[in-house]
């Protein structure tokens, strides 16, 4: 089936075909995307698919990067290719469809970031409603951007935020271009927060993370709301060990996910700059050299999880680093050739990175899996609710969006 299929549209009936058969697809190989490279010397499906996998431990980091995006388009031996046709086929979504926003007052996007005012623009061209909303509800606002930018003639906004400096910048930016908008503070998990809608309100959220966009679905759902968006993130920021899911189907699934696991979609990065890339790299690469050692020095075969030293560590010797790290975990390491453990920390990250290629398979999979389980509470809840894309990868990764309106 062409990954353009008509049933890349996902409404109505069609949530829950995408749906079990995403699900199909992530417990059939959850051996390939659960285990982490980083924490294992050896992957246990390496013994399945030997050559794939010295296939990819041979290649350079430079050629893990220049796959990590697009790792669906790797031509990798079999059966990475099977894996990528089915990751493809089945995380294909529609572009939602989007229109003109209004134009916005005079210096409106004075304080905010290009790139996410660009999101906050792709976001409101692709609000499309039956009936015009009378009042927005800012959820998680910050300083009220999405709100104010969606705001029109005749309607309310109230942008609910936690932080009372965000309030009050919020506050003074709305009241500076002559809005009607309330910046209320409010701890959206606390129980007062479903005092804060009604069924008047219009909810929009734009990259609330976890447990904070699912309270939304939640209090949104309960209060009537006649429509509401939301575009998820961070689905690993959540109290509880283990993922809560919200509709039948998702309670019916096999899978039982980790907050680690809900940490798969946020792996792929495209914004950061090459020094950050250098940071990162080189923090992953001397932890990795530390974690041969750890496993040396204890005669375990086993990850140990160390905590993350401030980047100002990164430029002291390596064996001061090792040093510090063992000491946190009451070991001690001895005279030690610190410049090949080095070294081998470097290869290892080659190694992790490359591996790592099967494992992005299953990030939009496992993303959208998660995002059509909150689009199917929301139709199990009297909804009518779609799933789509609102702006390309490259300018924010986490671009798809729930769309609800009551029948």
């Amino acid at each position: 089936m062409p990954a353009r299929d008509a049933d890349t549209r996902l409404t109505g009936e069609r949530l829950l075909a995408r749906f079990l058969a995403l699900d199909a697809f992530l417990t059939e190989h959850q051996g390939l995307w659960r285990p982490r490279p980083f924490t294992h010397l050896q992957l246990p499906w390496e013994t399945q698919h030997p050559q794939l996998a010295q296939w990819l431990r041979q290649r350079s980091l430079a050629e893990a990067e220049s796959n990590h995006n697009l790792p669906t388009e790797l031509q990798a031996p079999a059966p990475f290719r099977q894996w990528a046709e089915l990751s493809t086929r089945l995380s294909a979504v529609d572009k939602l469809p989007s229109g003109a926003l209004h134009a916005p007052p005079t210096r409106l996007n004075v304080d905010v970031p290009g790139r996410k005012w660009q999101q906050i623009e792709a976001f409101g061209a692709a609000l499309h409603f039956a009936e015009r909303p009378t009042h927005w509800l800012d959820w998680c606002a910050g300083k009220g951007h999405l709100g104010r930018r969606l705001l029109q003639p005749g309607q309310d906004l109230t942008c609910l935020e936690y932080d009372p400096a965000l309030i009050t910048a919020g506050q003074a930016l709305s009241d500076h271009h002559q809005m009607p908008a309330r910046h209320h503070q409010q701890d959206v998990m606390a129980e007062s927060a479903v005092q804060q809608l009604t069924r008047e309100h219009t909810p929009v959220a734009l990259h609330a993370c976890g447990d904070l966009h699912v309270r939304l679905l939640q209090l949104a759902s309960a209060a009537g709301c006649q429509h509401l968006a939301v575009a998820p993130c961070c689905y690993n920021r959540i109290a509880s060990e283990h993922y809560q899911a919200l509709s039948a189907p998702a309670r019916a699934s096999a899978l039982r996910l980790s907050r680690d696991d809900l940490g798969l979609p946020l792996s792929e990065t495209v914004t950061a700059g090459l020094r950050v890339r250098l940071q990162r790299d080189t923090s992953m690469a001397r932890r990795l050299g530390f974690d041969l050692l750890q496993r040396q020095l204890r005669g375990s075969d086993e990850y140990l999880p160390t905590p993350s030293l401030p980047s100002e560590w990164l430029n002291r010797p390596y064996a001061d680093y090792c040093q510090h790290l063992a000491a946190l975990k009451g070991l001690s390491t001895g005279e030690q050739d610190w410049v090949t453990l080095e070294q081998h920390g470097w290869q290892r990250l080659a190694h992790v990175r490359n591996l790592e290629l099967v494992r992005g398979l299953f990030r939009r999979p496992l993303e959208l899996w998660l995002v059509l389980d909150r689009a199917l509470f929301l139709q199990e809840n009297g909804y009518k609710a779609q799933v789509g894309h609102f702006c390309e990868t490259a300018l924010t990764p986490r671009n798809l969006m729930v769309l609800a309106e009551r029948d």
